[in-house]
């Protein structure tokens, strides 16, 4: 059966130059519906996906970017144009606030691709990321059949580019302290800069504010939105050869930082978005795939990485010039317990001090920090609980934090971004101690004591004014999606995954396919719960509501090239669900699936 696209719908449309598009402006052209939320990484993963796709199809391909957002900030159409802008989306982007268009393309999970043929037929729908090398295959399969019919209308595509806008910062993500002044994260800039938080000016540039991977003279050098920043102990600079590690987000790797030169290094990473199975054992740095490496702090004598990408803490030694995990699994939800145990969901913000090593968890809502090999929650509920509520820690409610400041007398302070507003915990509560800021990313302490606030979305580092401490307790939200109906004791759970043309399903490294499954609350899942080989599975649950988990991967190589490529696709699904007597007895989830019709 041939389903016919729903037709596109929405708030608004950015990237068009003010005008709303609708299917019949597409008829001709293969068009990639691509449903997102701004504060997912691996969202951020697909765009970068896309944009090589978008540019040797450009005659052919439109893709449009449907903004459904999980978080209340992210329905802001103000922070989804900043974000269009901070992330270089240049494609038209669809506002979807309420998930009507993620309803009607029955996405389940951000990312979710769904392809569209020249006639306006859905013909594909996939999840998560890692289609790229299949999307090109499909693309040039459609180009082929629909040249054939006639039914192919090459020429330029919708886009519109917005008008270009300077500051001094754009979109800065980090920052450190250097002597007297602070080291900052440009990141829309692509750069670094030494910048005078008094005067408010630039001193040094690092990086020739273009998008790349250049090592060299600072004036040559090229970042990829770079992240966080570690300043390294004086007689580890001095082996090493360079001062300060940088999180270099989208390029997947660690950069050294000489800071009397400004000349730059690749120190770890081998550029490739990690794509491999999880491993605590130490390996060479340079040959490591890493994935959004978003934070980094010295602490245990070590680099600790946030690994937003892949939900992981992993470590960095820049003596011995290897890397490795340091904790996590991959899956994403919130759970405690010894560092290979644990669950992370984007961590995006490090602060050690003393034996703890404080994290922002930013898809969480989480505010969590590690001691004694062991990880710990003293804010955050889970991956779809969030607000602005103060009070004792337990009760206390963030909405995505991306940075994090730990003192020395016990006091942490949390950039809690999509709130706008700092936090401080003390004594087992949290107190909110500065609103009305501009998606605060990070929190850095000046060489005389001062406290600055990397404001991102307004572009500027301001001090941390601390006029009274209020007890805030004005929103409690939870992202609302609809719940599928499941039926009381056994149900099949199936992942559809069906390799792109031309590639088969590789076992070269182990089980080609690999399933986790978990819900919360955990007494939600009676049997099934686990991780196994098999893309479907038997599950058996008990009466109530919750998120189901689940956490597919299935490894591909391309079938007859002499020196085939190796591909990984993976997702994570948070499946909110209702368990009662004549509800479904099957849930499917789309990892890749051909000819949809058939899966609905």
């Amino acid at each position: 059966m041939r389903v016919r696209a729903p037709e596109l719908r929405g708030r608004g449309w950015l990237n068009t130059g003010g005008r709303a598009l609708e299917l019949k402006d597409l008829r001709g052209r293969i068009a990639i519906l691509d449903f997102w939320t701004f504060c997912c990484i691996n969202c951020l993963h697909v765009l970068d996906e896309l944009r090589p796709l978008e540019e040797k199809y450009a005659d052919v391909l439109v893709v449009i970017g449907v903004h459904s957002p999980k978080f209340e900030h992210e329905k802001d159409p103000v922070a989804l144009a900043a974000a269009v802008e901070r992330y270089g989306v240049t494609h038209p982007v669809l506002d979807d606030p309420d998930l009507d268009m993620w309803q009607q393309y029955t996405a389940k999970a951000w990312p979710t691709l769904s392809v569209v043929d020249p006639e306006g037929y859905v013909v594909a729908s996939m999840a998560g990321e890692g289609h790229a090398e299949g999307l090109a295959r499909m693309i040039d399969r459609l180009v082929e059949e629909h040249e054939r019919k006639g039914t192919l209308v090459r020429g330029a595509g919708p886009y519109v580019p917005p008008a270009p806008k300077e500051t001094e910062l754009r979109f800065p993500g980090k920052a450190i302290t250097i002597g007297d002044a602070f080291l900052v994260a440009d990141s829309a800039h692509h750069s670094l800069v030494v910048f005078d938080s008094h005067d408010e000016k630039v001193i040094r540039r690092i990086g020739d504010r273009e998008r790349g991977h250049v090592d060299g003279p600072a004036e040559q050098a090229r970042f990829n939105e770079p992240g966080g920043m570690c300043q390294l102990p004086r007689s580890v600079a001095d082996v090493c050869g360079y001062d300060v590690v940088v999180a270099d987000t989208v390029n997947h790797l660690l950069r050294g930082v000489k800071l009397d030169t400004g000349e730059v290094s690749t120190v770890a990473g081998s550029g490739s978005p990690w794509r491999s199975s999880v491993d605590f054992d130490a390996h060479d740095a340079l040959a490591v795939d890493l994935s959004s490496p978003w934070d980094l702090a010295w602490y245990d004598d070590l680099v600790i990485v946030a690994m937003a990408g892949i939900h992981q803490l992993w470590w960095f030694d820049p003596i011995k010039r290897t890397a490795g995990v340091y904790a996590g699994t991959t899956v994403e939800a919130l759970r405690d317990g010894p560092l290979q145990e644990a669950w992370f969901a984007q961590p995006s913000g490090l602060s050690a001090q003393g034996d703890r090593l404080w994290i922002a968890d930013s898809e969480s809502s989480a505010l969590r920090y590690v001691e004694n090999k062991e990880v710990h929650t003293v804010v955050g509920q889970g991956l779809f609980d969030f607000g602005l509520v103060d009070g004792p820690a337990a009760e206390a409610l963030l909405q995505h934090p991306l940075g994090v400041l730990a003192l020395d007398d016990g006091t942490v302070y949390v950039a809690d971004t999509y709130n706008g507003a700092v936090r401080r915990y003390r004594d087992g509560r949290v107190d909110t101690v500065a609103t009305g800021l501009g998606e605060p990313s990070d929190l850095v302490r000046a060489a005389n004591g001062d406290i600055f606030v990397v404001e991102s979305s307004t572009h500027r580092i301001s001090p941390l004014v601390v006029a009274s401490t209020r007890h805030i307790d004005s929103s409690r939200m939870r992202t609302e999606r609809p719940a599928t109906a499941l039926t009381t004791g056994s149900i099949r759970l199936e992942v559809i995954f069906e390799p792109a043309p031309g590639q088969k399903l590789d076992v070269s490294y182990g089980p080609a396919t690999r399933l986790e499954v978990s819900a919360s609350p955990p007494e939600l899942l009676a049997a099934g719960v686990g991780v196994g080989e098999d893309l479907s599975r038997e599950l058996v649950l008990r009466p109530g509501t919750g998120v189901l988990q689940v956490t597919a991967q299935a490894a591909t190589c391309d079938a007859e090239a002499e020196h085939p490529a190796c591909h990984l696709t993976r997702q994570d699904w948070g499946v909110p669900i209702e368990v009662a007597d004549g509800g479904a007895e099957r849930l499917a989830l789309v990892l890749r699936g051909l000819d949809v019709g058939h899966h609905s």
